[in-house]
């Protein structure tokens, strides 16, 4: 440890700091669409109408059946192939990471709806709500407030899971933390300081968690 040189951190702390926006902007941008869409897919599941409700439960299935990291190649690949023309890795990786994470939300937003009480529901029908109406603005309020603990660890899991992007050269935190390994030869003091902004950013998180737990309960 007496050989460890933290200056090669200081020297490099606007590239790392580079890195650590695109790996939180991806998070932060991932997390939203993936609710939005997860929500949506919930809702399909839990409609009622059979073709609806195949489709979202094929697509989750699908989804939640191959690792991230072949998700990531697919749309790297395939967006561009679809829209006839590049995107960039940072649009490819985002919406890979829409499309894998919605799968996941999905679920989680489903057992919310689900844990709602069908008394409210019967309520809403009673008064002419439609089936819609009564998830805006009956079950979805209530679901979410239950779920804040479980959906921001999901994207805590999400922020670990952005280092794959490397694999379509998009230069997130792990990808500079990398590159300053290797041109400056310091591998050990760059992944120390790698692990330690990880655990960091997800202890913080997780403690955010905690303290959602323990006000839900109080």
């Amino acid at each position: 440890m007496d050989n460890l040189d933290l200056s090669v951190i200081i020297d490099n702390l606007p590239f790392l700091w580079q890195g650590l926006q695109i790996s939180l902007s991806l998070t932060a941008l991932a997390v939203v669409g993936g609710i939005a869409l997860g929500t949506f897919l919930a809702l399909m599941r839990l409609s009622g109408f059979g073709p609806l409700s195949w489709v979202a439960a094929g697509y989750v299935n699908l989804i939640r059946s191959v690792p991230l990291i072949l998700v990531i190649f697919w749309f790297y690949f395939m967006v561009p192939l679809a829209l006839g023309r590049p995107i960039g890795s940072f649009y490819s990786a985002l919406i890979a990471f829409v499309m894998f994470e919605a799968a996941y939300y999905s679920e989680i937003i489903r057992a919310g709806i689900q844990s709602v009480r069908k008394g409210q529901v019967h309520a809403g029908k009673a008064i002419g709500l439609s089936y819609w109406q009564i998830q805006r603005y009956v079950v979805l309020p209530q679901a979410f407030r239950n779920m804040i603990p479980i959906l921001v660890t999901q994207a805590i899991v999400l922020f670990q899971d952005t280092s794959l992007v490397f694999v379509v050269s998009l230069r997130d935190f792990m990808t500079a933390s990398s590159i300053v390994a290797r041109t400056e030869g310091r591998l050990a003091e760059m992944y120390l300081f790698a692990a330690l902004v990880y655990f960091t950013i997800c202890f913080a998180g997780s403690i955010f968690v905690r303290r959602l737990q323990r006000a839900k309960t109080a």
